[in-house]
């Protein structure tokens, strides 16, 4: 398999950090913002929907979209539950953080770290992504600060996606995050799972 990553990009590292939890090798295409490989990446098709992450199967066949490919691996893993109403469950909180949590906690930092994207971090702008984000962390603090994980009693793709912006939330973002205690102890247990990678690798 192949994976087109995008390195700074928390959906692309939820990605790789999901390949080594379960200790699957891939071999990995760094496709930055504004390099030449992202363009050449678009150019060739690798990139369906024009960004990434997107795994090439070893069949040729490829799956972008970050959760998707995290669905695709997690297939007849631990990692998916096996109780209907908790797998549905995983994939309401998979939903929810590109749908609620991606756009103000992930955006705040993409506009606070990326030198292009500078021109759109108005105070205004960045004061209105700080209390929204705040609102969904307090989401999943709500969750966190009486169980160890997102569904159910075991680690699952939910935790896994949204590990990837919220773990950053407070170094790349400027969020408060001495808020969430029981985010900070379940960011621990994450980072102690056997095999974990960090964002840098």
């Amino acid at each position: 398999m192949i994976l087109y990553s995008m390195p700074s990009s928390g959906n692309s590292y939820k990605v790789r950090l999901a390949l080594a939890l379960l200790g699957r090798s891939c071999e990995t295409v760094d496709v930055e913002y504004q390099t030449e490989a992202l363009d050449q990446a678009k150019a060739t098709g690798a990139l369906p929907f024009g960004k990434a992450p997107v795994l090439r199967l070893d069949d040729g066949r490829l799956l972008p979209e970050s959760n998707a490919i995290l669905f695709w691996l997690g297939e007849g893993t631990d990692f998916i539950p096996a109780d209907p109403y908790e797998r549905a469950q995983m994939l309401s909180w998979m939903f929810w953080e590109q749908n609620q949590h991606e756009g103000t906690v992930a955006v705040r930092a993409a506009l606070l770290n990326y030198p292009h994207r500078r021109a759109q971090a108005t105070p205004e702008r960045l004061a209105e992504l700080l209390d929204s984000g705040h609102a969904n962390l307090a989401v999943m603090e709500r969750r966190l600060a009486d169980h160890d994980w997102l569904v159910g009693g075991a680690v699952s793709l939910a935790d896994i996606c949204l590990y990837g912006y919220t773990h950053t939330a407070g170094t790349r973002g400027g969020f408060e995050m001495d808020r969430f205690p029981g985010i900070n102890r379940w960011i621990g247990r994450i980072a102690a799972l056997p095999g974990y990678v960090g964002l840098d690798g």
